[in-house]
């Protein structure tokens, strides 16, 4: 408890902590935001709840990792691991996912919760349970007489991760299949009726969701460490910033996404890093328990 004490009152003694701890927070809430987002595209428009969105991740960062590892650019993998995964995405989607989209809400995450166990036992076979990361070899920028670090690679994979998603926002905002997959998360069955293949759109948005989530493995792995098994915290993660932001709000899963970047930070920073992911559990617990209250209040008695 002594601990814990003394790492509040420093933040409070150092203001510039809260600086470097928010900046951090940023930087990896991005990613973050990014995998929800897809996460929410699959849940807005199909209803399906994909336990297996972490994991999609990992295989994203383990695609990137293996180009490098074949002597191609670093940077080449997030293009790269977009492709690939948007092609697991959709087999998945033939194989699984098709399955369970008229099912109820038990089937879907029972079939995705055994999909997250199977692809993180095969990449635990295919490339080992060791912890993998990929030097980009940039220097780091240091402010503040040396308190402030801001790597290169960071930066970098923020910015990529921002072109993503801008580049996502236009395509469903301009495009025609954009237009088709609004209009099927709005009311499939209307969709059906004005001439849309409900059908084409449900492996589009999934193969999409999945192609994201490659990306974001990609930049990920340049700039943090990927394992077979860390899936389940960027699922968690995933489902506390779609279940704070709802489901259609963009901007509410950018802000969400930072917001738990920074909390799980000044989680790391309080109570140590051994804590980190179980902030992201609590957070998760009052999201739910918040929204259970919203509903309660907004219930209306029949008469």
């Amino acid at each position: 408890m002594d601990q814990v004490l003394g790492n509040i009152d420093l933040l409070f003694q150092f203001p510039i902590v809260n600086l470097k701890i928010i900046l951090d927070g940023i930087m990896i809430g991005a990613l973050f935001a990014l995998a929800a987002y897809g996460l929410a595209l699959v849940w807005g428009v199909m209803n399906v709840k994909n336990l297996a969105q972490g994991d999609f991740v990992i295989a994203g960062g383990y695609v990137s990792w293996w180009l490098v590892q074949h002597g191609f650019p670093p940077l080449l993998g997030v293009p790269v691991a977009f492709v690939v995964m948007w092609g697991i995405g959709w087999v998945v989607y033939k194989l699984v996912i098709t399955r369970v989209i008229e099912r109820d809400l038990f089937t879907s995450l029972l079939a995705t919760f055994g999909l997250a166990i199977m692809m993180a036992q095969i990449m635990n076979l295919m490339f080992g349970s060791d912890t993998q990361s990929v030097d980009l070899g940039y220097p780091t920028l240091h402010f503040f007489d040396g308190f402030i670090d801001l790597p290169i690679a960071k930066l970098i994979g923020v910015g990529m991760a921002m072109s993503l998603a801008g580049g996502v926002i236009i395509f469903m905002k301009s495009s025609r299949m954009g237009q088709a997959i609004r209009a099927t998360a709005q009311d499939a069955r209307a969709a059906r009726v004005l001439g849309i293949d409900t059908e084409k759109v449900y492996a589009f948005t999934f193969s999409l969701n999945s192609a994201i989530c490659g990306a974001a493995g990609a930049i990920i792995v340049m700039v943090w460490v990927i394992q077979p098994f860390y899936g389940i915290s960027y699922s968690i993660r995933a489902f506390v910033i779609v279940t704070a932001a709802g489901l259609g709000n963009l901007p509410g899963v950018i802000a969400a996404g930072l917001g738990i970047g920074a909390l799980e930070q000044y989680g790391s920073h309080i109570f140590g890093i051994g804590y980190q992911q179980a902030v992201a559990v609590m957070l998760l617990l009052l999201v739910l328990l918040y929204r259970l209250i919203q509903q309660r209040r907004n219930r209306q008695v029949l008469k």
